[in-house]
Order: structure tokens, then C-alpha cells, then sequence
């Protein structure tokens, strides 16, 4: 606003030197008085074109035909200002006693040009010639100004104007059409309003604001400020102290952003696109500030919202690297993270989803956007009531996430999921393609609802205690997906696999006990294993149940989301574990549609060893039965038999000897 302000000081300095020459009315020497006191003041050729005129009605005054001041040496891009002329008012009782107060100045339809070159220098500083100096001197004080002469003014005006930014350092331009201002100073050293409207790039500009010292703020120095500002469906308001040399400011402010790319334009940054959830579209926010000349800001006491996420914070904004760094505590309600993960929805299972995006094998295909982790850096101490990653939820959350050159690390250190607890850390880096890792332990994790989300598979219920290490990396879920690698184990407490019954399968050796309504009830399963190019093998799977034991080992293709898993069950008939049906269950195909199948031959050798011991036993008690013997505990039938002849042959020998 500072380079506002001073464009408005230019005008009354040319609205001062006519005044002078408005002692002489009707001399014709006025134009050429007018541009040797602008010059003298301030380095800077002044041409008046055309006829300069007295005014009577409706004020006493001066009209001007067209107005063109110089612009600063090193600029080739024309005049610093250009108007089609300058109405200018006087009070006529000051004029009646010998002094002239300019009341009003209307400036015609102008076009000013700011510009800055690549050293920082902007073409609104003035040089006044030494000699001018000196005689400026013993004027009023200048306030600091910039060279500017201190003046007051009941209200000046423009009309129709046009102001042109010019940065040659980042070469950003800026355009502001339709100016209409307005400015009331009754005196320099004392409070200034300025009412502005406007168009940026198209967007409708409104400016209100008002400076209790506009010789301090001229001079660049903390002033007190009240603006407000909308552009377009956005606005922003600050109550505090503001200066420009250096950029400084503290105070209250508010802010509604709809457009945060628009906004950061008219302040002279450039506005990353940040992703959904991270203020892509809406950012309202409220707080105590404190603006450094950097561009570093620091907010206290703050209430933000993200695109419908609401935050409690405090913390420091820097631009050390050219990019926004965040450095702050941030205590939330639930938050919508989906969009950093990219996923809009789950993938489906086994080809099941039929979206566009999605490959042969049920993973999305289409391309994770992950550019929100390279548009800022940080850390980041969080506190929040859920957390919704997309392909994953988290309940009461307490983690520290660090962001540096698009990666990003959240240390979980105290995260409720899914009824249990995790603890660990999860990295997604986005510096070169996109990867993602994880080393995390759980404890009471809830296996369907997580599953579901994760691979949208719902059979598994049960809660699971989980040590997991593992790496990702590709540009889509399906490419993540076939890189998976790492390891873990695995143990589950009671619960159920659904869509199987091991139990009825065994005792019928009818296949058809799966599907809708088939489960199988089991109170412990562990397991360990290890993962590679999307494949998890596993050779270690233990499950106990009230009527079944089992062993299992095979393959999960993750990324063609398929098994080749054989499951060997024992259907026991006794308590001690003895008398079961022991068979090997195949399971293969597609996860979301198994096939099953039972291994018959290695059935049968079991029946017929089965049938063996069986009818020898019954062989022995026959034999046992009609010789009448009864073997002794751990002596066969034949060695009972052997002892039974020995005692029948000693007794006969003896009858012999009688």
C-alpha cells in the first residue's frame, strides 16, 4: 500500500508547484513554474502539456491539460506516471492571506508505473539535485518520505486509473485497471484514509484503510493500521502497526481466502498448488501475527481452516529456500488428509473395480499426485482427534511430521487405529517419483475394517497384535502394489475367517462349506513372513481352534492380488487331540473369488493307514478273545500269546512227572 500512497504524494507535489504559480493567475509562465519546483523537489522531469487554466466554479483552482513525469533512469519501460491532467482545488480564505492550501486534488485518469529492479532499488525513491536539497531544508519536514515535501490535503482523488507492477528480479507483473482512490490528509504528520476500487487481473479489488502517523508510514516506519481488503470472493483484514522499511507488521488479522493464488499475487508471491485438505481451495484464518521483512511470519493464538479442516495454531511461516516452511503446533478435530495419498476411493479387490483407473489386477492405475509434499517444508507437532489418509484412517493421533524437499516423516508416537494401537514411523517421499515406507507396530488392531480400507478385503476378523517393515515405490497404487517389499509377523486372537468353513469341510469332505454365511472360529493364528516385488511368502502359519488345528504356508501375490496358499487342517474328534481327519486345503485364484480344493490322495493314504491299524487292532482282540488272553499294559497280543503257550507247556510237563 506504501507505493499507493506515495503515488498520490507525487500528484499534490505537482498540485503544490502550481498552487505557487496560482499567486500569478493569469501569468503563462505557470507550466514552467510547476515543472521546475516538481524537478527541484525530486530529481524527476515533470512535462505539462497543453494550456494550464484558473478555475472559479465549482472550486477555485487549477485544471491542467495532460501530466507526464519521468521515471527513474535506469527504466525502460516509459513514464513512471501519465495522466490525462489534474483538477486542482485551493481554500480560498488561505489563499486571501497570502497562503496557498491545496483542499483537493483530481487525478485524471492516470497511469502510474512501479517497478523494481533486480538489486531491490524501486523507481519510487527520489534524489532531489544538491542544490534543491539545501533549499528544502529550511522547508517543513519531509517526513522521510522519500524526498516527498510534507503537504496535507482535505481530499484527493483518481479517477479511472491503471497501476502497472513490475518485479525484474522474479519477473512478476501485476496489473491494477479501473482505479478509482481516494485520499483525505489533513495533515502530514497525522492520520490519512484511503478508500481504493479496483480490478487485478480481472477481479474485482476493494481497499479500505486507515494510518494514524503518514509521515511515519511514508517514511516506511511502524505505523497504526486498520485495512481491509477483498479481492474477488476473498478478503483480509489486519488491525496492528505496519511498516515498509523494512516490511514489518503485528497485529490482529483475519482472512477468508477463496483464490489463494489471486491473494498471494497481489503481495508479490506466488502460491504453490497445495493439495485438497491443505487450503487448495478455501483457507479462513484468524490470529495474532507478526510479519518480518523475509516475508517470515509468525501466528499466535490462531484459528485456521483448511479446506473445511479446522486447526488450532501457533506457530512461524519462513521463506528460507524460496518455498513456504512451516514450523508450528497444531491441535485438530478430524482431519481430511485423503489427497495426499491421492485416493479417492478404495481400489476393489480382485478386478471388482471398474473405474477407469484401475488395472487387471483391482489397483487403481491412475497416477498419485503427490506435488503438496514439495510445495512446502516444516515440522510440524500434531494433536488430532482422527486423521483420514484416504487408504487409511487414524483415531486420537498424536504424531511429529517432518517435510524437507518433498519427504515427508511422521513419527507416530501415539496413534489409536482401528481399535488398537500403533506406534512407529511412516515416510512418503515424493523427491524423485514417489515412495513410501513404514515400520510400525500395532497392538489390538481390528483386521477387517483395516483390510477393507487397505486392500478392500473383508474376511479376516479379528484383533491382531503386528510388527511390519515395509517399502514401496511407484507412481500409482498398482505400481506401489507390485513393489511392495519387507517383512513381519503376525498374531491374532479369537475371531473368524469368513467365508470358510475349515471344520464342516473336513468332517463332510464336501467343498461347498464356503461362501455367505461359512466361517471358521478359530482362538489364535500366528505367523511370520516376508515380502518381495509384491509377493508375501509364508511358511509358519499356525491356527488353533476348539475343533481344529492347522498348519500353512504358500504365496500371497499382493500386487496381482491372487493366493497359492496351502492350508493343512486337523478336525480333531477328542479332546487329547487324537482321532482327527487330517487333509491339505488349497486355496488359489483371485482373493476376492478363491478356489479351494482338498487333497484326496493324501486323504486316502490316512484312511487306509487308518482302516490298517484299525482292523488289525480288531484281528488281535478277536484272537485275543478266543484264546483267551488278555494282554498286560504295553504288551502286544502276540507276546501275550508266546507267554499264554509257555504256561500252557510248562503245566503239561509237570502233569507228565506227577
Amino acid at each position: 500500500m506504501r507505493w499507493l500512497f506515495r503515488a498520490l504524494a507525487l500528484v499534490v507535489l505537482i498540485a503544490l508547484s502550481l498552487g505557487g504559480a496560482l499567486l500569478l493567475i493569469p501569468s503563462k509562465k505557470i507550466a514552467q513554474i510547476a515543472e521546475a519546483r516538481f524537478e527541484a523537489a525530486t530529481g524527476r522531469k515533470m512535462t505539462l502539456s497543453g494550456a494550464v487554466h484558473a478555475t472559479i466554479w465549482p472550486q477555485l483552482g487549477v485544471r491542467t491539460g495532460p501530466v507526464e513525469i519521468a521515471n527513474a533512469d535506469w527504466s525502460k519501460d516509459g513514464p513512471m506516471l501519465s495522466a490525462k491532467g489534474l483538477q486542482i482545488g485551493v481554500d480560498p480564505g488561505a489563499l486571501i492571506g497570502g497562503e496557498v492550501r491545496v483542499s483537493k486534488v483530481d487525478v485524471l485518469s492516470p497511469n502510474i508505473l512501479l517497478e523494481r529492479r533486480k538489486d531491490g532499488t524501486g523507481n519510487w525513491g527520489f534524489t532531489p539535485p544538491a542544490a534543491a536539497t539545501s533549499t528544502q531544508a529550511a522547508r517543513p519536514s519531509p517526513g522521510e518520505g522519500g524526498g516527498i515535501t510534507a503537504f496535507s490535503l482535505d481530499k484527493g482523488e483518481i479517477s479511472d486509473g491503471s497501476v502497472r507492477w513490475i518485479d525484474h528480479a522474479s519477473g512478476q507483473r501485476l496489473a491494477l485497471s479501473h482505479l478509482d482512490a481516494s485520499l483525505a490528509l489533513p495533515s502530514f504528520d497525522g492520520p490519512a484514509r484511503l478508500d481504493l476500487t479496483g480490478q487485478v487481473e480481472g477481479k474485482a479489488l476493494k481497499v479500505n484503510g486507515t494510518l494514524e502517523s503518514f509521515a511515519s508510514f511514508l517514511a516506511g516506519d511502524p505505523a497504526p493500521t486498520d485495512l481491509a481488503l477483498t479481492l474477488d470472493a476473498s478478503s483480509i483484514g489486519f488491525k496492528g502497526t505496519f511498516g515498509t522499511a523494512p516490511l514489518a507488521a503485528k497485529g490482529a488479522l483475519t482472512a477468508s481466502v477463496k483464490d489463494p493464488t489471486a491473494l498471494a499475487a497481489i503481495f508479490g508471491q506466488t502460491a504453490r498448488d497445495l493439495p485438497k485438505g491443505l487450503g487448495s481451495d478455501t483457507i479462513t484464518a484468524k490470529g495474532d501475527v507478526t510479519l518480518g521483512a523475509d516475508g517470515a511470519m509468525q501466528l499466535r493464538g490462531g484459528k485456521l481452516t483448511l479446506d473445511g479442516n479446522a486447526l488450532s495454531v501457533a506457530g512461524d511461516l519462513s521463506f528460507a529456500k524460496g518455498k513456504p516452511r512451516i514450523d508450528a503446533q497444531i491441535d485438530a478435530g478430524a482431519l481430511d488428509l485423503s489427497a495426499l495419498t491421492g485416493a479417492s476411493g478404495k481400489a476393489g479387490a480382485g478386478g471388482s473395480s471398474s473405474g477407469s483407473g484401475s488395472g487387471a489386477s483391482g489397483w487403481s492405475t491412475t497416477p498419485i499426485d503427490a506435488s503438496g509434499l514439495r510445495a512446502l517444508d516444516g515440522k510440524i507437532a500434531l494433536d488430532a482427534s482422527s486423521i483420514d489418509f484416504g487408504t487409511a484412517k487414524l483415531g486420537p493421533t498424536k504424531a511429529q511430521i517432518t517435510i524437507d524437499n518433498g519427504r515427508a516423516v511422521a513419527d507416530l508416537r501415539q496413534v489409536s487405529a482401528y481399535g488398537g494401537s500403533v506406534t512407529g514411523q511412516v515416510v512418503a517421499n515424493a523427491r524423485n517419483g514417489f515412495s513410501a515406507s513404514a515400520d510400525l507396530v500395532a497392538k489390538g488392531v481390528s483386521m477387517q475394517p483395516l483390510l477393507s480400507d487397505l486392500a478392500d478385503y473383508t474376511r479376516l476378523d479379528a484383533k491382531a497384535d503386528l510388527a511390519v517393515k515395509l517399502l514401496a515405490s511407484g507412481n500409482s497404487e498398482a505400481a506401489l502394489a507390485r513393489s511392495l517389499s519387507g517383512s513381519g509377523n503376525v498374531a491374532f486372537g479369537k475371531g473368524a475367517l469368513e467365508g470358510l468353513d475349515l471344520v464342516g469341510m473336513l468332517r463332510t469332505l464336501d467343498l461347498n462349506y464356503v461362501g455367505e454365511g461359512a466361517k471358521t472360529i478359530f482362538d489364535q493364528i500366528t505367523a511370520s513372513f516376508t515380502i518381495a516385488k509384491g509377493v508375501l511368502s509364508n511358511d509358519d502359519l499356525a491356527l488353533k481352534a476348539p475343533l481344529l488345528s492347522a498348519a500353512g504356508k504358500g504365496r500371497v501375490d499382493i500386487g496381482a492380488q491372487s493366493l497359492d496358499y496351502t492350508v493343512t487342517p486337523t478336525a480333531l474328534s477328542k479332546a487329547d487331540g487324537t482321532g482327527g481327519v487330517k487333509v491339505p486345503l488349497s486355496i488359489t485364484g483371485p482373493w476376492a473369488k478363491p478356489k479351494f480344493g482338498l487333497d484326496m490322495k493324501a486323504l486316502s493314504g490316512d484312511k487306509v493307514d487308518a482302516a490298517k491299524q484299525d482292523l488289525k487292532a480288531k484281528a488281535e482282540a478277536e484272537i485275543a478273545k478266543k484264546l483267551g488272553i488278555t494282554p498286560q499294559e504295553g504288551q502286544s497280543t502276540e507276546d501275550a500269546a508266546k507267554q499264554k503257550l509257555k504256561e500252557e507247556a510248562a503245566k503239561g510237563l509237570l502233569k507228565l512227572f506227577k
